[in-house]
């Protein structure tokens, strides 16, 4: 099966958009062993740069990335997020379906040595960030051995933790050991009382300690999630951007997407234009910051304050053009966008003893078949979809 044969020949400098030129690739076989599945470290490209003014100079160890995590518009996905359980000890509403969800036998999901293996892999391929996600990662018992094991992966420079909150604060020394860079906290609500109806459980006070915590052992910013419901919460969007005025705070308001059993509705969701005016009323000077071209929030900051705020903008203006994002769900599926109902399990494809090469061209062959955008909100909100608890924030 051929994959991709156009993305191996010529390259250009970001900065000076001159093309490069391929002096020398040092094989055995002078050619691009990368498109036959080698892994990156098994060939190195020297190549000359003519640079603005005329002169040229030969880069080495420049590598073109993986043909089988760049898609068909050229997107690299270099950011891949991986579901460690299905269980969660919460229940909330944009979630999970308030009957719950039929969670799959232990002998369905990843283990941790398949975990392992996946991820090695694709950092092998070019993925420098792995998101660790569920459920709740926090209550899977061998979270910790599996950061530490993921840390020793080298290329690896991310590792981040998706939580609820609910456990952090007793778990964070250990976290910050094992070598957790980056942490979001989902956070709904500043009322107690409001909170424990969005999730369905009490704990308001341990998600702020776990927060308060994350600070003091100097994560900055501590990324708090947050997801906007018309007639729950929508209210208290000025409160959460007080939250950042003195402390490192990144908070993100996420708009209502629709799940399978989250019951969502049009009408609940609150776009970011809405959001937007509502804090520029009390804060005009609100001002954009620059963001990371694959990112997903558009962030602003309140001149003057220490955190500063984003707005994930899935529903009213998606930002499928720069994602560079693949997820692995608990029980092994690939999914290539979080709103695309096509999965292919890599759990089965490695207990039937699939290769590391014949992993790739499966994976090679789904990220082929990602879609240029999803679908729109209503073309969503109408598509057989798992619950997000089974899919992984």
């Amino acid at each position: 099966m051929a994959f991709y044969s156009g993305h191996c020949g010529r390259l250009f400098s970001t900065k000076t958009l001159l093309p490069l030129r391929t002096v020398r690739v040092s094989s055995r076989d002078q050619a691009c062993k990368h498109c036959s599945g080698a892994s990156r470290g098994e060939y190195r490209a020297e190549q000359e740069l003519t640079t603005a003014g005329g002169q040229r100079r030969v880069l080495k160890d420049v590598l073109p990335f993986s043909e089988f995590l760049t898609d068909s518009f050229g997107r690299r996905h270099n950011y891949l997020r991986i579901s460690l359980t299905e269980k969660c000890n919460l229940r909330c509403q944009y979630c999970m379906p308030e009957e719950g969800v039929k969670l799959s036998p232990k002998e369905q999901l990843l283990s941790t040595d398949e975990v392992l293996t996946l991820a090695r892999l694709f950092v092998r391929e070019g993925v420098e960030k792995i998101r660790l996600t569920g459920g709740e990662p926090l209550i899977r018992p061998d979270i910790l051995h599996i950061i530490a094991e993921m840390r020793k992966t080298e290329g690896l420079k991310t590792i981040a933790v998706t939580t609820n909150g609910m456990n952090l604060a007793r778990l964070l020394p250990s976290l910050k050991k094992a070598g957790v860079n980056l942490l979001n906290v989902s956070l709904d609500s500043l009322v107690p009382a409001k909170f424990e109806f969005i999730v369905r459980r009490k704990g308001f006070h341990k998600v702020m300690e776990g927060i308060d915590k994350a600070i003091e052992f100097g994560y900055n910013p501590v990324k708090v999630n947050c997801v906007v419901m018309r007639g729950l919460n929508e209210d208290e969007l000025l409160d959460f951007v007080t939250l950042t005025e003195k402390k490192p705070l990144d908070v993100r308001f996420i708009e209502y997407m629709p799940f399978d059993g989250n019951k969502w509705n049009f009408r609940k969701m609150v776009s970011y234009a809405e959001m937007l005016d509502r804090i520029k009323q009390q804060w005009p000077s609100l001002e954009p910051l620059p963001g990371d071209e694959t990112g997903t929030a558009k962030a602003f900051r309140v001149p003057g304050f220490q955190g500063q705020l984003g707005f994930i903008t899935s529903m009213s203006d998606h930002f499928c053009g720069s994602c560079n994002r693949l997820r692995i769900t608990a029980d092994g599926n690939l999914k290539v966008c979080l709103f695309g109902n096509s999965e292919v399990s890599l759990r089965d494809c490695l207990r039937s003893g699939a290769s590391d090469e014949e992993l790739l061209q499966i994976i090679g062959a789904a990220v082929g078949r990602k879609k240029k955008q999803h679908a729109g909100m209503f073309s969503i909100s109408q598509m057989k979809n798992r619950p997000m608890i089974l899919i992984g924030g």
